[in-house]
This record gives C-alpha cells, structure tokens and sequence, in this order.
C-alpha cells in the first residue's frame, strides 16, 4: 500500500450489501479529494461489495479492504478501519456511511477544523444541518436520542449519534480501541464518551443527512437498544473522568 505522509487521512467506509451505492460514492469522494486513501470494511456482503473494491484496487493503489467473516456490527466495523489507521500511520480518520446518506462534499469543511479539533462532528441538529427523506419515526427517533445523551450524559453537543466524523487518530491511540465494547451504533455514543474523557476538542459543522435511496436501512430494534446501552456506559464513562 502507499506509506501515509505527514498529516494524512484515511477514509473510512464500512459496508454490508452497499455495491449499488459505492461507484456513485466513490466518485463523489473522488471529486473533492482525489488523493485521500479510503479503506472499506466489509461485512461478507452477499451482493459481493468486496469483488467491486477489489476490481478498483487494480487500478488505484489508494483504495483499500478489509473483508470481514460475516455481519460483525457498525460498532466493531469501525473499530477494525480506526485500528487500521494506527496501525499504518495516518494521523486523521474520516468516517462517513456507504449508503449516500453523507454528502462526501462536506469533508473539506471537516478537514478545515483539524488545527483545532481533536473530533470534528457532521451535525444534523446544528444550524444549517436537517435530515432529508427520513421518516417521522426516524427522525422522532434520532431525536429522541441525541437528547437523551444531553440529559443522561450532560453533554452540550447536538449530534451525539452522528456517524459522520473526523478523529485524530492520535488520540484514538490514546484511548485503546480495546476498551471499547459496544459492537453496534451504540459505538457512536461509547467511543464520544471516552474521547471527551480524554480532552478531545469536539465541534460540530452543518450536514444534511439524506435516507438511503437505494438498498435497505440497517437499523433495528436491536441496535436501538444498543444506542440506549451505550448511553448509559458513556454516563458511567463521562462522570467517572
């Protein structure tokens, strides 16, 4: 692979049946920064995600895969990209989904904040930021979620579930990946928790997250619970710093 320079970035896209979505993503990643590397993790999808990154890897020595056993969950998935951003040196990790509910053209503005900021969050609830094609359960959901991370937790911060995030990695080094437990969206919230904990600089800029328009959401009851777990270990986590 090539050697990350100085102040490089990865960005990292975790997928499960996602090879509709990734050429349109792909390119949109492509526009605004030609030269990132991206790594995707891949959950075995069935619709043979990781035969398509590969097919691309032929070609473009910045593109890289992790191809996973099975579905392992958002949380670890995750995990495994931020591990290997350590592993391999970079010093910023991008994490936005593959489903095209994260306008890739936002990741200048995040880029913009690194002299500043340890964690740089893509908001849907600061101004200018919205949700777009959602559902109002969705959305009553999402909500209902983010304010409860404020009250149970005492965080200021608005988007406390958002995925789209750039980490320094130094301070993911730092926290010790294995510390973390959570293996679904819940993941989101844990690893927020240990970040502030650890004196991350956090600020939040405006995206608008649009609904997958092609493929099926993720999401279940399952890792509802999850979100709601982790918040109640991040309350533990925050208080205890």
């Amino acid at each position: 692979m090539t050697q990350p320079t100085a102040n490089s970035c990865l960005i990292l896209v975790c997928t499960y049946n996602e090879r509709e979505n990734l050429p349109t993503l792909f390119h949109a990643i492509r526009e605004v920064c030609p030269k990132l590397d991206i790594l995707v993790v891949d959950d075995h999808s069935p619709d043979r995600t990781a035969d398509w990154v590969r097919e691309q890897m032929q070609s473009d020595p910045t593109i890289h895969l992790i191809e996973r056993s099975g579905k392992l969950g958002l949380g670890t998935a995750i995990s495994t990209g931020m591990q290997f951003a350590i592993d391999q040196g970079y010093c910023w990790l991008i994490n936005l989904d593959g489903d095209l509910s994260h306008d890739p053209a936002v990741i200048p503005q995040l880029l913009s904040k690194q002299d500043q900021y340890d964690l740089v969050i893509g908001s849907r609830y600061v101004s200018g930021g919205g949700l777009e094609g959602c559902s109002w359960r969705r959305i009553a959901v999402s909500r209902l979620a983010n304010q409860l991370a404020r009250s149970m937790v005492g965080w200021s911060i608005r988007d406390c579930s958002s995925a789209y995030r750039l980490y320094r990695v130094e301070l993911l080094k730092q926290i010790g990946l294995s510390n973390l437990k959570e293996s679904g969206y819940g993941f989101l919230e844990e690893i927020l928790a240990y970040l502030i904990k650890y004196g991350a600089k956090v600020i939040e800029v405006p995206i608008v997250y649009r609904e997958r328009r092609l493929g099926q959401s993720k999401i279940s009851l399952q890792e509802a619970r999850s979100a709601f777990s982790a918040l109640l270990k991040a309350s533990r986590i925050y208080r205890s710093k």
